[in-house]
């Protein structure tokens, strides 16, 4: 299976704040347009199928990105956003001025957010979805749009990084990465945090 991980574009919150799991958090016109782009830039894939986490930013992207393949974005929760817990919702230059966050940077893997989730929690969850999803689709070609911190998740595990590594990835907002799983079970990590310019002319 080639798995394109697509993060979601970009909200009124995307570099400010942490929204985690916030409900009610839309694309911003910048990040439906950014999707487009997306969408334009992988019409031409043999796409079969599109899974989502279900949070808002990603259904909306999915969808676009989806659209011309004419598929309807299956959501899958074990893609979800990382629980953040007392953290979500918070602006990051104040998080940013804790010891806790500190803490984060210099040793990730064995760090939790605050009555929230463990980065080693989320890629287990995450690879057991994308596992999942390799044994149903075979040699296809499947969508997966998601969260920053998952996908640099599941880099971190198919590229054999060890987390408390993570933050030497980067996944901008609607940003393609691409991971291949074959049957033997080999891997192949051929672009990480692919970012697309203007839609090609036709």
């Amino acid at each position: 299976m080639r798995l394109l991980l697509v993060r979601h574009g970009v909200t009124s919150e995307t570099g400010r704040a942490l929204t985690g799991r916030l409900p009610g958090v839309a694309l911003s016109d910048m990040g439906r347009l950014d999707a487009a782009v997306v969408a334009d830039r992988l019409s031409r894939r043999p796409i079969v199928a599109a899974y989502t986490s279900p949070i808002r930013r990603c259904r909306e992207t999915a969808r676009i990105v989806a659209g011309p393949h004419r598929l309807i974005p299956v959501t899958d929760r074990r893609a979800i956003e990382v629980d953040y817990g007392t953290w979500s919702g918070r602006k990051l230059a104040d998080l940013n001025r804790l010891k806790a966050w500190g803490r984060l940077m210099a040793a990730p893997s064995r760090f939790r957010f605050p009555e929230g989730e463990t980065l080693g929690e989320v890629q287990a969850r995450a690879v057991e979805a994308v596992e999942e999803v390799a044994a149903r689709h075979g040699t296809d070609e499947v969508l997966l749009v998601s969260h920053a911190d998952v996908i640099r998740v599941l880099l971190c595990h198919y590229l054999g990084m060890p987390l408390d590594l993570i933050h030497r990835l980067n996944v901008a907002p609607c940003s393609l990465s691409v991971i291949d799983l074959a049957a033997e079970g080999t891997v192949h990590v051929p672009v990480v945090n692919q970012v697309f310019g203007p839609p090609e002319a036709s």
